[in-house]
């Protein structure tokens, strides 16, 4: 459960910063307290479809890698839609950054898996010295 509540606080502040860049580049008004508190539930709600999808057994990685990131761009999408964000940023960079944002949280977890893993061998070894 705080793994969830730390990815999603981590996705919310990444999609923050990225917009804040976007904004920053196309020379457009800041971001706004409303906007952070829509992105905040966009990722609360991708967090929580991630939770429930993690509980299934999904044997092919490339299946399971689709279904995250087709539920997340619909997630983005539909808030997209309710909070007319398209009125500010385009479709396609939505998409995209959603996209960026999913790479570098599974590059991110499987670097920490891997640190983790060495952490365990390491502990082996000295119990088998």
């Amino acid at each position: 459960m705080k793994k969830n509540i730390v990815d999603t606080f981590f996705t919310t502040g990444i999609s923050i910063i990225g917009l804040t860049l976007y904004f920053a580049v196309t020379r457009r008004s800041a971001v706004s307290v409303h906007t952070i508190l829509e992105l905040f539930g966009a990722n609360i709600l991708i967090n929580a479809g991630f939770y429930i999808k993690d509980r299934f057994e999904i044997v092919n990685v490339v299946i399971e890698h689709i279904i995250g990131v087709t539920y997340m761009l619909a997630v983005l999408v539909l808030f997209g839609i309710i909070f007319k964000w398209f009125i500010a940023i385009p479709v396609w960079m939505l998409i995209v950054s959603g996209i960026c944002i999913y790479i570098i949280t599974y590059m991110l977890m499987i670097s920490q898996i891997k640190k983790n893993t060495n952490e365990v061998n390491e502990i082996l070894q000295k119990i088998q010295e």
